[in-house]
């Protein structure tokens, strides 16, 4: 008991600073661990993972409003599509196939990595958009934060908004329908299509997170998912590193995060087309 203590412990601060950092939930790290290395059920694992999400946001999130690194607008706007695609995406459940859907985000994945690999090749990798966008001027959801590896102020704008919340909407159905996280899809939407800066759409991402597997972890309590001797020390050692996490996001180059995440996008596509051909890894 101890050890497994002590292991969950570690590997919740491992996914409370990745968390942090890149605003992505912890199922990928959490759920093989407890699965393949300690032999859990399947159903365990994804309450557990549930609650990582949600430690990890609480964690980060803290600093990040402190800060005012996440865009608070932003968030609440496409956390309107998440929740109503997550909705919709239940009630097709047993009606629409999940196949398309695997295949879908996969290609949408590999096409996000692929034009972080762009970004990172080109000359201005992280070029900050100032173009005026009339539907995001009128949401007031243009923003500005202080960059601590730059020592500088960043204004930047949004663009591309109809398209995000499309993306949103979508990744809501697919969270609903097949029961996956949706929090690369959060930063996809936000520095892909909308344009915004990646430490923004990280810290961004990390507050909808929270606020999505809320809902979910509710469900998981009352029909006896989340077991406390595995949940409680995990989240205790999340909150933990997500709360140095955030400190590391904000001082690590642009570059170095997207280094990071490339490989997660690509593997998580990866996984997600081979689940669509009905193959799991």
């Amino acid at each position: 008991m101890l050890n497994s203590i002590l292991l969950m412990l570690v590997v919740g601060v491992l996914v409370g600073i990745l968390g942090a950092i890149l605003g992505i939930g912890g199922g990928m790290i959490i759920t093989p661990v407890l699965t393949l290395g300690m032999g859990l059920d399947i159903k365990y694992a994804i309450g557990a993972s549930l609650i990582a999400v949600i430690a990890t946001s609480s964690g980060a999130t803290i600093a990040y409003l402190r800060d005012n690194v996440l865009n608070l607008r932003v968030a609440m706007f496409l956390e309107i599509a998440t929740s109503v695609g997550a909705i919709v995406g239940a009630l097709l459940t047993g009606i629409l196939n999940p196949v398309f859907l695997y295949l879908l985000f996969g290609l949408l994945l590999f096409f996000s990595g692929a034009n972080m690999v762009k970004k990172l090749w080109g000359k201005n990798s992280d070029q900050i958009t100032h173009q005026d966008d009339k539907l995001a001027q009128d949401l007031r959801l243009n923003g500005s934060y202080y960059d601590k590896n730059l020592h500088k102020e960043i204004d930047y704008g949004v663009t591309n908004v109809p398209t995000g919340f499309s993306i949103m909407f979508g990744a809501g159905i697919a969270s609903g329908l097949l029961g996956i996280g949706s929090g690369a899809f959060k930063v996809i939407a936000m520095d892909t299509f909308m344009k915004m800066p990646l430490k923004p759409s990280s810290s961004t991402s990390n507050l909808m997170m929270g606020v999505t597997a809320a809902a979910s972890a509710t469900i998981y309590f009352f029909n006896g998912s989340i077991l406390p001797q595995i949940a409680v020390p995990m989240a205790l050692g999340i909150i933990g590193g997500a709360a140095l996490g955030s400190r590391i996001m904000q001082i690590m180059p642009t570059r170095l995060m997207r280094i990071i995440f490339i490989p997660i996008l690509l593997y998580l596509g990866f996984q997600m087309i081979l689940k669509g051909f009905g193959v799991s890894i």
